[in-house]
């Protein structure tokens, strides 16, 4: 009894719609394309528009960071903390190193200047996505409240990393949105 007591407790922990944004994660090489279909169908903003909120505070990169990017210790990076939000819900908390020789000069000043999200930037360069980890839950440099987290490398057509990124879903992107909202 006290096992099956357990196994329900623990299923309680996962939200019911994690599945599906995990499923629409797993279905586009861009978060924000994904998270614009998420938003879309859960009715979340009309229209369904991401916004990166984004603090442009500088931070050095780890060395396991330049390594993914195949980048030397003075190749200069680029780097966005961002939080993506469909309406006033914040989806996701993600932390984006770049490599600004890899990208145009119009998407390091649109990146530098506005809040467009990376990927919406970067899409020209048709990128493809690697995952380097998936966990349900908080990884070590995701907020509190987490319930999925990803990390992942962003490479051009010609296998060039452009991006290494560090993506934390927040409960509210689970959440099933108010009558109102839908």
């Amino acid at each position: 009894m006290a096992a099956l007591l357990a196994t329900l407790a623990l299923v309680g922990c996962v939200p019911a719609r994690l599945p599906a944004l995990e499923a629409t994660l797993a279905a586009q090489p861009s978060a924000t394309a994904a998270l614009t279909q998420w938003c879309a169908a859960g009715h979340l903003a009309d229209p369904a528009t991401i916004r990166a909120l984004a603090d442009r505070t500088p931070r050095p990169a780890p060395d396991s960071v330049r390594a993914a990017l195949g980048v030397g210790a003075t190749e200069p990076l680029g780097f966005r903390h961002v939080r993506l939000a469909c309406g006033n819900v914040v989806l996701s908390d993600a932390q984006n190193w770049f490599v600004p020789a890899r990208l145009t000069p119009a998407m390091n000043t649109t990146l530098a200047q506005t809040d467009t999200p990376f990927g919406t930037v970067v899409t020209p360069l048709h990128f493809t996505r690697a995952r380097l980890a998936a966990r349900r839950g908080r990884m070590a440099e995701c907020p509190a409240g987490t319930v999925l987290s990803h990390r992942a490398v962003l490479r051009r057509p010609d296998g060039l990393a452009i991006s290494l990124v560090v993506e934390c879903y927040t409960r509210a992107s689970v959440q099933t949105p108010p009558a109102s909202l839908r």
